[in-house]
């Protein structure tokens, strides 16, 4: 018998409104396995324990009074996890950063308002979370906190957010689904900003059902966040008859740490051609111009987000910062100066609008473009030191998306060398309905995402 720990979203709701469990005892079964797990995999930075149990409590009540509640909160006593850098009211908010210990933001983020219910990871300041498949690997950042308690069931679903690929990555490298939305699809207010022009907020989830579920909830127009947008979030289909899939050339000519990624990639395409998608060849830019493009903009977004914590305000002195944020203010300061705003800036935003115009010529010819999530296998922990630049090059893959602001899901679509190998279906704007079909589909035919992380088992 599956543990309520282990259920989806979607098991959730149905066992909640049939009354075969309450939400109590869904949060009881989560709060079990963090405290099982958790001090070797470490997701958590806090675990509010007895307001989880609260809220649970407060959730049953509704529930029994009103069966219909669900159509006025969808996620009603579902527990879920959510990445330190959102702001919670009342609750010390962090980003896992030493400038922000004892920072308690005085209002909530937007995502957290709309959902209502702690986590990593190398560049951490507090502590650095491992990948359940293997305690000695990362689990992929910078959202692999969030990612990890979902792999090892500590949760039903986590928030993540993804700037370039933040989502995406400890998704692939922990064998769950992960969904960076359209820019401004999801509102960022409240979410602590790195590159305001990329960051997505984004739902890490156990299937591809359930993200749309949770975007569902977390999309739509917010008068505090100028850059979100109007449109409900289209229903899911199941089928792929008729799709076309664009296969980038260029994605599949990068150099791959490990070749077999290349090829369960090509072997879960098939996949898709048995459900009756077409496999169309699409021409995009190679992947390392948009590695180059990110990271001066990055970098320079980074410089002036991070200028407002003075240790005056809010936050500890500055001589708190992280060797990575310092490292990413320095150059993006740089960048930003006299003398080089126009020869790095500036032509890094003109071969971005190139990315963007690739992509809209790529989708007249495709509905859909499908690749590889990472270009390597889970990395030991502390690699991170091993090049300014580390997470670029990993996130290769993912940073095009990310530039042209495009919809994108990571879903797990085999193994190599016993790690879980992630797959993106990336769609045009507006067109996360589309991609979480099709992964829907893959899913309903393939039990990948079903697989329990190996690094756990020994545990158990």
């Amino acid at each position: 018998m599956t543990k309520l720990n282990e259920l989806t979203v979607k098991e959730s709701i149905e066992g909640l409104k049939a009354q075969a469990f309450t939400s109590v005892e869904l949060v009881q079964a989560c709060l079990a396995e963090i405290a099982r797990l958790d001090g070797y995999i470490k997701a958590y930075i806090k675990v509010l324990a007895e307001e989880a149990l609260a809220a649970a409590q407060a959730a049953d009540e509704q529930i029994r009074a009103d069966p219909e509640i669900f159509n006025q909160k969808p996620l009603l006593g579902i527990p879920y996890a959510c990445k330190d850098n959102y702001s919670t009211k009342g609750i010390e908010t962090t980003a896992a950063a030493n400038i922000l210990r004892g920072y308690i933001p005085p209002y909530e983020s937007t995502v957290t308002e709309k959902l209502k219910h702690g986590v990593s990871t190398d560049a951490s300041d507090f502590f650095v979370t491992r990948n359940p498949w293997d305690l000695s690997k990362v689990p992929g950042g910078s959202s692999g906190g969030s990612a990890a308690a979902v792999a090892s069931h500590m949760c039903t679903f986590a928030m993540g957010s993804d700037t370039g690929g933040s989502i995406r990555c400890p998704a692939s490298w922990c064998g769950i689904t992960g969904l960076k939305p359209m820019y401004g699809r999801v509102s960022r207010y409240g979410l602590i900003s790195m590159a305001s022009s990329t960051d997505c907020p984004g739902p890490l989830t156990k299937t591809a059902w359930d993200a749309h579920y949770v975007l569902q909830v977390i999309a739509g127009k917010d008068s505090k966040d100028a850059t979100s947008s109007n449109g409900d979030v289209k229903a899911l289909t199941n089928s792929v008859a008729g799709l076309r899939i664009g296969v980038p050339k260029s994605y599949f000519a990068v150099d791959f740490e490990t070749p077999a990624i290349k090829q369960t990639i090509l072997d879960a395409l098939k996949t898709f051609e048995k459900a009756g998608a077409t496999l169309v060849n699409v021409d995009l830019l190679p992947p390392k111009y948009a590695v180059a493009v990110y990271t001066v903009i990055q970098r320079s977004e980074v410089s002036s987000n991070l200028a407002r914590f003075d240790g005056i305000r809010f936050g500890q002195s500055r001589n708190a910062f992280g060797y990575e944020a310092r490292r990413r203010m320095m150059l993006g300061a740089y960048t930003l100066s006299a003398g080089y705003y126009d020869e790095y800036y500036t032509k890094a935003q003109k071969v971005r609008t190139l990315i963007v115009e690739g992509f809209k010529k790529a989708f007249s010819a495709a509905d859909i473009i499908v690749g590889p999530t990472m270009p390597n296998l889970p990395v030991p922990i502390g690699m991170l030191d091993s090049s300014p630049i580390f997470g670029e090059l990993t996130d290769m893959m993912q940073l095009p998306g990310s530039m042209a602001g495009l919809p994108v899901v990571s879903i797990p679509c085999g193994f190599v060398s016993g790690f879980p190998i992630g797959m993106q279906l990336i769609g045009p704007h507006f067109g996360e309905a589309g991609i979480l079909s099709a992964a829907k589909v893959f899913q309903d035919t393939t039990n990948f995402h079903l697989q329990m992380p190996s690094g756990i088992k020994e545990l158990t």
